[in-house]
């Protein structure tokens, strides 16, 4: 018996009908863009494994920077102490992020990195004896499977047996174009009411809905309405942050700057599991009192652990090199030449890219739905083809590491091309 065989006995996976699933492949190894399995079976990685490795796989710098760190300290409590990795990361962060946050909360992933900054609006309001006890959010966002990240999130399959038991949350359209007007209207109808503690929003890209796009000068202009209503707003950066939109951070792209950040997946270049949620001052100084009770009472054991740290200060050192941003700009500029070359393809509908992301439409004759038919045949398709990509319904996208080579590329375009000729 082998790995993927007896994987089957044990191991309960995410987003996955065990009844019905085939046998996984077992990776047993991973370099750069490529990882292989019990087999010998390669696979070109073209969504960095969940967006998570911008750097490739089993990079050195990080893994020396990790090793030297376990040798060193591997963790330590963060409650009631600190350590100079976590003093060093934060102050490589201020250098990068925009210049209104000032404070960093250490979480384990994404969606508690949601939950710190929901805590925080909700709990910022109460220290001050005001009642906000409601969220905005877009429509078919996904913010995470914890309880306040799904609250937030608008597909309904992964939230609708949980429905009587989150919080109150408000959904607008999502601002693609010729719908902005339609977006701002319904987010000015909200916090007007003076009932919103945040809005929360992923900035310029929702990923878990098939990489919909939309301008940043319609966010600038949300976030300038909630800021005049005082109503907090939350960037969830966890796949959009360190380069994925060709900016270091998508609200790079903004004027007007969030009172929250989100950050994780890519943080520690898709090494060890860690999140931090960004503040500005305004927000740290509401729980900053001689009252205990006003304190953020939330934490994690692995909060702001070493070895993390370490993995995050290599990842970031290796986006900031010009070779890196190199390679962004390169993948960047093939995205664009396959768009050309695909956008008019008699089966496709929409394409989009920004920075490493690429996303195509295929036209159906009925909505997909997000595990769909459609979606399976074309997964199995791209895995026979050792191609690790997971379509969102009848939406097929790119994100992967870098550091991909140019004939890999050219691999993933001619087998999506395959794909629809396939369909």
């Amino acid at each position: 018996m082998n790995y993927s065989q007896k994987d089957k006995l044990y191991n309960w996976h995410p987003y996955t009908q065990h009844k019905t699933a085939a046998d996984f492949p077992a990776i047993i190894k991973g370099k750069d863009a490529l990882l292989w399995d019990e087999n010998g079976k390669e696979y070109i990685d073209a969504i960095a494994s969940w967006w998570v490795n911008p750097f490739g796989h089993s990079n050195t710098s990080i893994a020396d920077a990790i090793y030297k760190q376990l040798t060193t300290l591997e963790h330590v409590l963060f409650g009631g102490f600190t350590h100079d990795k976590a003093v060093q990361l934060a102050e490589k962060l201020m250098e990068i992020l925009p210049h209104n946050q000032k404070k960093l909360f250490y979480s384990d992933n994404g969606s508690t990195a949601v939950e710190v900054a929901i805590k925080s609006a909700l709990q910022f309001n109460f220290n001050n004896g005001i009642k906000k006890i409601k969220i905005i959010a877009f429509e078919d966002a996904f913010h995470g499977d914890t309880f306040g990240a799904m609250a937030t999130s608008g597909i309904s399959f992964f939230t609708e047996a949980f429905q009587g038991s989150l919080l109150i949350v408000d959904r607008i359209p999502v601002p693609t174009m010729g719908n902005e007007q339609k977006t701002i209207s319904a987010l000015q109808k909200l916090v007007e009411t003076n009932e919103y503690a945040a809005f929360i929003f992923e900035p310029l890209v929702l990923g878990a809905a098939g990489m919909v796009m939309y301008q940043p000068q319609v966010l600038d202009e949300l976030i300038a309405r909630c800021k005049k209503n005082n109503v907090f707003t939350i960037a969830d950066e966890v796949m959009t942050g360190f380069g994925k939109t060709g900016k270091t951070f998508a609200t790079d792209y903004l004027i007007n700057k969030p009172d929250m950040m989100c950050l994780s997946k890519a943080l520690t270049g898709g090494t060890i599991p860690m999140a931090i949620t960004t503040f500005t001052q305004e927000i740290f100084d509401g729980f900053f009192d001689d009252d205990t009770n006003k304190a953020l009472f939330h934490g994690h054991t692995f909060t702001a652990n070493p070895t993390g740290c370490a993995a995050a200060l290599a990842s970031i050192t290796l986006l900031q090199t010009s070779a890196m941003q190199n390679h962004i700009a390169r993948v960047h500029q093939s995205h664009l030449a396959f768009e050309n070359k695909i956008k008019n393809h008699p089966k496709v509908t929409t394409t989009r890219v920004l920075g490493v992301i690429f996303a195509l439409e295929i036209k159906t004759q009925e909505q997909e739905s997000y595990y769909g038919t459609m979606r399976t045949k074309l997964y199995d398709f791209f895995i026979e083809k050792g191609i690790i990509l997971r379509p969102v319904g009848n939406i097929v996208y790119i994100l992967p590491p870098y550091i991909i080579t140019e004939p890999q590329l050219e691999k993933i375009y001619e087998t999506i091309e395959q794909a629809l000729d396939m369909i």
